[in-house]
């Protein structure tokens, strides 16, 4: 995906005002994890972005899907389908040993493309930042 194509201040937008897990989340560091990550956007026959999705990767053994977004108007078109097949499509060369998400209410798009619970949740920890 070229970055050039994004639209940034969009997804600034829908990140930072309608996304649960981005709320408030502001431009600067929208822009500094674009610039971190392979970004992937889904645009209209004009040419406007109506989704967008970005993952983290060393592109060697793991990958971290996030920030999926689907512009409200264009839901439940397969839009999110789509976009998750279009990373696992992307990733596949890499032969990553781990691609993983976390998803609220969406366990149904990813499953579509291959993404399953993971088998030992309980060998996963999160490092919380101090208040």
């Amino acid at each position: 995906m070229d970055p050039d194509r994004l639209d940034v201040a969009l997804v600034h937008r829908w990140l930072s005002t309608d996304a649960f897990w981005a709320l408030g989340r502001s431009r600067e560091t929208v822009e500094q994890s674009i610039r971190g990550s392979v970004n992937f956007g889904i645009y209209d026959s004009v040419g406007s972005q109506v989704a967008y999705a970005r993952v983290v990767t060393d592109r060697a053994t793991f990958a971290w899907l996030c920030d999926v977004y689907v512009a409200p108007e264009h839901r439940g078109k397969g839009l999110g389908t789509r976009l998750a097949g279009a990373v696992r499509d992307h990733l596949a060369p890499y032969k990553l040993k781990r691609v993983l998400l976390a998803t609220r209410d969406a366990h149904e798009v990813y499953a579509k493309v291959g993404f399953a619970p993971v088998p030992d949740p309980e060998n996963l920890m999160i490092l919380r930042p101090a208040p």
